[in-house]
């Protein structure tokens, strides 16, 4: 029921993921207007149906998952509480889905804070970059830990062993940052089991695929993402605006057809399903809210992907090796449990 072209295209990027990628889905929501939609993709009885009388609305915040408890994106948690399902897609507003999720599934043991991961295009692959607006407030050691969930995430998504984590910065010297990225620093190079770390990453250096990972706040990371969309975006519109000026820049434009689809669909958020809420027990993919029925495919594809290899298992693993706990132990400070942790 979340999202701009709910549920109109919900549903029918939820269809051509059963249809095409042989998903197992439940649709959760209003019973009736569903139901409308499946009849109309000729699959009625196909698909099972969850109602919900409530839905979270675009402009809620945070405090939304308290005033609608049965909303359908609580009710989708419940589900995957009671083992019937195994991850969670929303095109609803993120800070309601962030903080339904978090509320309903719980904090994985161990985790400090969960993080937004999202897929950036670069080649030859997607780079992960989180988090990308779930927490905005960090510790050091909550970077570490972003590291470990962000590697967890890389290992399933882009089948690397080692995937490279970069911390981004203002610089690429030891030295650079905050209080909070110079301590960060000092932990990842200080040697984690698992953690591939390959040093400071610049804002210019999202796209140029220098590390596999890419770890900062929420805020931060939010900004970069935003702003890098942005760009994209008019660069892309000024290209198309270039190859209609003249006939011949049109016919170069349909000699180079293919190409251009290409570098289209790469550039495309649609294509890369949205961002993954990691550290909660549970997966939860949130797509766009202007997400059209193949940017719901994705996030479905994705969903499915992550539940396959097991990610909530796979973050609770590389939790497990990363030592914060014992550089504090190894300075003599006195281990205090974190206040956010239920």
């Amino acid at each position: 029921m979340g999202g701009d072209n709910a549920p109109e295209e919900v549903v029918a990027g939820a269809v051509a993921a059963v249809r095409e990628h042989g998903a197992r889905l439940v649709l959760v929501g209003q019973a009736p207007r569903i139901r409308q939609q499946l009849d109309l993709h000729g699959v009625a009885g196909e698909i099972p149906i969850v109602h919900a009388d409530e839905a979270l609305g675009m402009g809620e915040g945070a405090l939304a998952s308290w005033r609608k408890p049965r909303s359908s994106v609580a009710i989708a948690c419940h589900l995957i509480r009671q083992g019937r399902a195994s991850a969670l897609v929303s095109a609803g507003g993120t800070a309601g889905v962030v903080a339904t999720s978090r509320l309903r599934l719980k904090g994985q043991q161990g985790v400090m804070r969960p993080a937004i991961a999202v897929a950036l295009p670069t080649r030859p692959r997607p780079t992960v970059l989180l988090d990308a607006g779930a927490t905005s407030d960090v510790r050091p050691e909550t970077l570490v830990q972003f590291a470990a969930l962000g590697t967890a995430y890389a290992e399933i998504t882009t089948g690397l062993q080692r995937p490279r984590v970069g911390l981004l910065n203002i610089g690429s010297e030891p030295g650079k940052g905050d209080k909070v990225t110079r301590k960060a620093y000092e932990l990842l190079s200080s040697g984690q089991p698992g953690i591939e770390f390959v040093g400071n990453v610049e804002g210019d250096q999202l796209l140029s695929g220098v590390a596999d990972v890419i770890v900062t706040d929420g805020f931060t990371g939010n900004v970069a993402l935003k702003t890098m969309e942005g760009a994209v975006r008019m660069a892309f519109g000024e290209l198309r605006a270039s190859l209609s000026s003249a006939r011949t820049a049109r016919l170069g434009a349909a000699l180079q057809r293919r190409q251009l689809r290409e570098l289209r669909d790469r550039l495309d958020s649609e294509t890369y399903g949205g961002g993954v809420l990691l550290g909660l027990n549970g997966t939860v993919v949130i797509a766009h809210g202007a997400a059209g029925a193949r940017g719901i495919t994705s996030a479905c594809v994705l969903a499915q992907r992550l539940a396959a290899g097991a990610i909530v298992d796979r973050i609770r693993d590389h939790v497990a090796a990363t030592r914060t706990s014992r550089f504090r132990r190894q300075h003599g400070e006195k281990e205090q449990p974190d206040p956010g942790q239920p």
